[in-house]
């Protein structure tokens, strides 16, 4: 059974960092590009950065030169370092895996606020 598995989320105040991570479980992990969704309460889930097999990297403008992705094949997981956060950041973030076929994450929320 495929699962993955996020954690990191909680309260962060503006100006501050949180670091989320995702667990993977089920998955040959290497063979997926791997992502970070969110959506905020109201909006729509949208893409927040993402990262390939490969390693290449790719970020919503909002977020660029503050947040960091990263995978660590070896453990099996895939993290993103949230910096500088704003209010707007606020919302559930997902984890997301995809290769021939795509999973989710359950969530974790993130609020920004003081």
């Amino acid at each position: 059974q495929v699962q993955l598995v996020e954690s990191g989320g909680g309260l962060v105040q503006p100006g501050g960092s949180l670091r989320l991570s995702c667990a993977a479980f089920g998955i040959i992990f290497s063979e997926y590009d791997m992502a970070w969704y969110r959506r905020a309460a109201g909006g729509q889930r949208e893409l927040v950065a993402g990262i390939s097999t490969e390693g290449n990297t790719k970020y919503r403008d909002a977020v660029k030169g503050r947040f960091t992705i990263s995978r660590d094949d070896a453990k099996d997981t895939v993290s993103m370092q949230m910096n500088m956060v704003k209010t707007e950041d606020t919302a559930i973030y997902y984890c997301f895996a995809t290769d021939d076929k795509y999973y989710w994450g359950q969530g974790t929320q993130v609020t920004v606020s003081s």
